[in-house]
């Protein structure tokens, strides 16, 4: 991190008396990892980024990525996910400086809660070799074709009703043609969300509302809310809201024991608009609800499907406060490679390579990838591929091992 105190000469790490939004400190305060750790709490968030310590308290009500999100590392070393998350960090920065209070004692190590410091240092080397040869930049005409593939669905499926009429076979078709559209739309505002396709945050963020919104009818700000916590902190309990279904179904080995703004809604609104205004004049109002209704149901079954294979087997627990790469492999695998595998999942079948750089273009994951294996390798750090079929089935077994466990434990509470 760049600006900030001035680390005091004394070798001590000075006593944090907790008192006041500062620590009754300023910049050139020192801190050890033990004080940094009792800011956990809701009103008392700390957290460390690159050795400086942050008073996040008030302004993660502020934070663009929403206040969990942040919160989510309060008394910890965010340094990977900020790197992570942050498509300019050197921009984000200048938002930093009013809240930096001071830095870790010399005599503390950069990493906290013991993790293995060479692991850290080679993902970062790793990173440092990502950025130098261009994988994060994305390549504009990709995107644009996909973004054309999807318009190009949407219009056949409208021609097929205008040449041929709604006879059983047609409506069926149509229907199968806008659960696609409807499907890769879902990763292509995937795509926008994370920041991967534009330079600038900003034309991201809007080409992201056109997308979910638009073409989709669903809420861009209700989807950050929730994916960023995902990807902050997968498969672990009260942090990853994907798994936060007690009380409705009950997930992984120790869940079942232990037992919108204005804009948004009008770029939903726009959609559901155009839906009818298409498909009215040919199906009625209650025919068009039916449609609809019938492509959500193809379309949610592809979601679930895809996006589960890769995380709901995984490992699930609560918070371990391990490494990035550590934290991402215990909770995702990837699916094999082809043609097929990377246009129905959405490259989310690369589910590792994406979960440790969030803004990497999907395009780029493949070439990656074989430096994460070797990098797991190096480090003895699980790194599973299966076919689409076992993942799938996997989804399957995992949810009956869920499901025993919950029986048994109901049955002898």
């Amino acid at each position: 991190m760049g600006g900030g105190g001035q680390q005091t000469e004394s070798s001590e790490p000075a006593k944090c008396d907790g008192g006041g939004p500062d620590g009754g400190r300023g910049g050139s305060a020192v801190y050890t990892w033990e004080e940094v750790q009792k800011h956990c709490h809701r009103s008392d968030q700390w957290l460390v980024i690159d050795r400086k310590v942050y008073n996040i308290t008030q302004w993660a009500k502020r934070h663009p990525g929403g206040i969990r999100v942040i919160s989510h590392f309060a008394g910890e070393d965010a340094t990977e996910a900020f790197v992570a998350f942050h498509l300019d960090p050197n921009f984000v920065r200048k938002f930093l400086k009013p809240l930096l209070i001071g830095e870790l004692a010399p005599t503390e190590p950069s990493q906290d809660h013991g993790k293995n410091a060479v692991l850290v240092q080679d993902f970062q080397a790793l990173r440092d070799r990502v950025e130098s040869e261009g994988l994060l930049r994305a390549r504009p005409l990709f995107f644009s074709l996909y973004l054309g593939h999807i318009l190009l669905l949407e219009a056949l499926a409208l021609g097929l009703l205008w040449v041929w009429g709604t006879s059983w076979s047609i409506t069926l078709l149509c229907s199968l043609m806008l659960a696609t559209s409807q499907a890769q739309a879902g990763w292509l505002q995937h795509d926008y969300g994370h920041l991967s396709v534009c330079k600038k945050s900003g034309w991201n963020h809007k080409l992201h509302k056109f997308v979910i919104g638009h073409l989709k009818g669903a809420s861009a700000n209700w989807w950050n809310h929730r994916h960023f916590q995902h990807h902050a902190k997968p498969n672990i309990f009260r942090k990853d809201p994907d798994i936060n279904s007690l009380h409705v179904f009950v997930l992984g080995d120790k869940q079942p024991v232990e037992v919108v703004i204005t804009i948004d809604l009008a770029w939903s609104m726009s959609f559901y608009l155009r839906f009818f205004c298409c498909y009215y004049p040919f199906f009625g109002f209650f025919g068009s609800v039916a449609l609809i209704s019938f492509v959500r149901f193809l379309e949610s079954h592809w979601f679930v499907w895809v996006t589960q294979m890769s995380h709901l087997p995984m490992e699930m627990d609560h918070e371990r406060q391990q490494d990035w790469l550590t934290m991402q492999l215990s909770a995702t695998c990837n699916i094999e490679q082809s043609t097929f595998n990377d246009w129905f999942s959405g490259h989310l079948n690369f589910q590792i390579e994406h979960h440790l750089f969030p803004t990497m273009p999907r395009h780029n994951y493949h070439l990656v990838a074989p430096l994460v294996r070797a990098l797991c390798e190096k480090h003895g750090v699980p790194y599973q591929v299966k076919t689409l079929q076992k993942g799938m089935t996997d989804v399957v077994r995992s949810l009956k091992k869920s499901g025993d466990l919950w029986l048994d434990a109901y049955l002898h509470k």
